[in-house]
């Protein structure tokens, strides 16, 4: 979520630290500052905070479409990360002063670099949600994995609009509750769900094991990870962890699950308002005809 400045540099090796201590993957922020300005290199690499765990580097689709694939490989490689994330964040830009406008060719981007790159590509948005139809384009496409980042969480266009006048900072509002929740999307994914990945909202041990339980393969989060690095650095990163780790690991117990696998393949209880809203939105978007 974060880089580019010695405050975000400081975050990301507490993140790092508290990753290998906890043996996690950890995600750096978008790397698209440090390829216009390679001067910032140390404040994303992280490598030797966490030398055994998963380092995931990060950039927008944009960029991929508008840069140079050979560059932004060559830095993936000299971050020494294990995977490059490739964000989905129209909202957000549309809502940045500077930010991009044009979204044209960016599934063909996103292919071709899956593609050339010698790492896998994750495909994310950044909290408004991946529904299933583009689930399965961006699997086929080449995407090892697609995390729906659905709402719930971190609002972007929220974050945008505190930089905004106030005319522009009342069209952001009525965004407030824009996107499609992580647990509907998790739910309406019918096809490749051996290769979703759950965020957006997910604060706890307890929102984690039910998204697997709903077919996630793995289940992340930012804000809370973000906030204990700030308030304790990355002793506190831990603790969180651990919390989150007692709890996934109390509900496979008591679910009779020895392994994740096992608790994504058990069976889950949807609310019946959540039920309804899926089959809403699996007509809404003909989903179910695929």
């Amino acid at each position: 979520m974060t880089g580019g400045s010695e405050g975000g540099g400081r975050i990301n090796r507490q993140l790092a630290a508290a990753a290998q201590a906890a043996g996690i993957p950890v995600g750096l922020g978008s790397i698209r500052v440090l390829l216009e300005n390679p001067d910032l290199f140390e404040q994303f690499h992280v490598k030797a905070e966490a030398p055994d765990v998963p380092v995931l580097a990060n950039i927008s689709a944009v960029q991929v479409r508008d840069g140079d694939t050979a560059a932004l490989l060559s830095m993936v490689q000299r971050l020494e990360a294990q995977a490059l994330v490739v964000h989905l964040n129209a909202g957000q830009e549309l809502f940045q002063p500077e930010g991009d406008r044009d979204f044209r060719g960016l599934k063909a981007a996103v292919a071709r670099l899956c593609e050339a790159s010698p790492v896998p590509v994750i495909v994310k948005e950044t909290g408004f949600g991946i529904g299933p139809g583009l689930v399965r384009e961006l699997l086929r496409a080449g995407a090892a994995y697609v995390d729906l980042a659905g709402a719930g969480g971190t609002n972007w266009i929220t974050v945008e609009s505190y930089r905004l006048p106030p005319e522009d900072r009342r069209a952001a509002a009525d965004f407030s509750d824009w996107g499609a929740p992580t647990a509907l999307l998790l739910a309406a994914c019918r096809t490749g769900k051996d290769h979703v990945l759950a965020s957006g909202g997910i604060r706890s041990g307890m929102d984690a094991a039910k998204a697997i339980a709903m077919g996630a393969v793995l289940a992340g989060m930012a804000l809370p990870m973000v906030r204990a690095a700030a308030s304790g650095g990355a002793e506190a990163v831990v603790k969180l962890v651990r919390r989150v780790e007692r709890t996934l690991r109390t509900v496979m117990l008591l679910t009779g699950s020895r392994t994740l696998a096992e608790l994504r393949r058990g069976t889950a209880w949807m609310e019946p308002e959540l039920e309804a809203s899926v089959e809403s939105f699996l007509r809404a978007t003909r989903e179910d005809a695929r």
